[in-house]
C-alpha cells in the first residue's frame, strides 16, 4: 500500500505545479511560475523513485534557483520600458509641413503628412510654399510656426 502512494507522488507534484500556473495566470508576476517549476522538479525527483525529502529538497532548489536566476531575467525582459510612440493626430507635433495658402491667426492649409489640414499661427503670416513646424493640434487643426532656416 505504501509503494503505491509513493508511485503517485509525481501526480501530487503535477497538480501543486498545475494550480501555480493557474495563480500565476491572475499574478502575472512570475513568482507562482518559478514556484510551479519546483513543483516540476519533485515531479521529476519522485518520477524517479526519490523519497519524499528528496523530493520536497529538490522543488526547493529548484524553485528557488528559478527565482533568483529566470526570474529577473524575464521580468526585464517583458516590463523593460518601451519607447512612447505618440499615435495620431499627436504624433505630427514637431513635424515640418508646408503652408498651401497662407496662414495666419485666422486660419489657412498646410500640407502635413501628405494630408491637408487647417491650420493657423500664434501670430506671424506665413506665405504659401514656406515651410512651417507644428507646434501643437487643437481638434483637427495644426498650430504652426515659421519654420528657422539655418543660415538665415
Amino acid at each position: 500500500m505504501n509503494d503505491v502512494s509513493e508511485g503517485q507522488a509525481w501526480m501530487v507534484w503535477l497538480g501543486v505545479a498545475l494550480v501555480l500556473v493557474a495563480i500565476e495566470t491572475v499574478t502575472v508576476d512570475f513568482t507562482f511560475l518559478m514556484l510551479a517549476g519546483g513543483a516540476a522538479g519533485g515531479a521529476i525527483a519522485a518520477a524517479f523513485g526519490a523519497p519524499p525529502v528528496v523530493q520536497a529538497i529538490v522543488g526547493g532548489l529548484v524553485a528557488v534557483a528559478l527565482l533568483a536566476i529566470v526570474r529577473p531575467w524575464l521580468k526585464r525582459h517583458f516590463t523593460a520600458t518601451q519607447p512612447h510612440h505618440v499615435m495620431g493626430a499627436a504624433a505630427n507635433v514637431g513635424r515640418s509641413a508646408i503652408a498651401i495658402d497662407r496662414v495666419n491667426t485666422d486660419g489657412g492649409q498646410v500640407k502635413l503628412a501628405g494630408e491637408t489640414w487647417s491650420a493657423r499661427t500664434l501670430g506671424d503670416d506665413i506665405e504659401p510654399g514656406e515651410e512651417v513646424v507644428v507646434d501643437s493640434i487643437e481638434g483637427a487643426t495644426a498650430i504652426v510656426r515659421r519654420a528657422h532656416v539655418v543660415g538665415a
